[in-house]
């Protein structure tokens, strides 16, 4: 054990529950608050004097607020899954309606429709932004997966899934509408 661990661990004691419920107000979910803090605790780890920071409560919320704007400044990530509707019993995602075990008539004819449509608006996007959607959202590989699979970077490969969303999104609108007055 170096000689700044106990400093780091008595920081993190004095600090930690804090400067997690600042995160946690200021992002919308836990994980992402748990994410940004793990990144502040990594980037003090790299301090290689921590008696040279003054104010160490000023330094981990300045830190803190920091990673929270960088975070919001990236691109998120689109994904069918934010297509969603309530009804009286929750919230339902359009991969809730495609995985539906029902004999219906309606509902299969729905269903091979929009994997029809779904196949269709795919081959109208070029080769390397179909292949990012397919083996994310199809093949429940990551992106980093496919960064690393391909050779790409992260963030080329963040920017094809997001042509694709977008582009499948509204090629789709109007059959999604449909699938809500099931």
């Amino acid at each position: 054990m170096n000689d700044k661990s106990p400093n780091i661990i008595q920081t993190i004691g004095a600090y930690g529950k804090g400067l997690f419920n600042f995160i946690r107000g200021r992002v919308t979910t836990k994980e992402e608050a748990e994410d940004i803090l793990q990144d502040v605790w990594y980037q003090l780890s790299h301090v290689t004097d921590l008696d040279e920071v003054e104010q160490m409560s000023s330094w981990l919320f300045r830190v803190a607020r920091n990673k929270i704007i960088d975070r919001s400044r990236k691109k998120t990530v689109e994904s069918l899954e934010n297509f969603t509707y309530a009804d009286e019993d929750g919230e339902y995602s359009i991969a809730d309606i495609l995985l539906i075990d029902d004999a219906d008539p309606e509902t299969e004819y729905l269903k091979d429709l929009f994997w029809q449509e779904l196949f269709t608006a795919l081959d109208e996007l070029p080769k390397n932004q179909k292949q990012v959607f397919i083996w994310n959202e199809l093949e429940d590989k990551t992106l980093q997966q496919i960064a690393d699979m391909t050779g790409e970077n992260l963030k080329t490969i963040i920017s094809r899934k997001g042509y694709a969303v977008k582009h499948l999104r509204k090629r789709l609108e109007n059959l999604y509408n449909e699938f809500l007055d099931l």
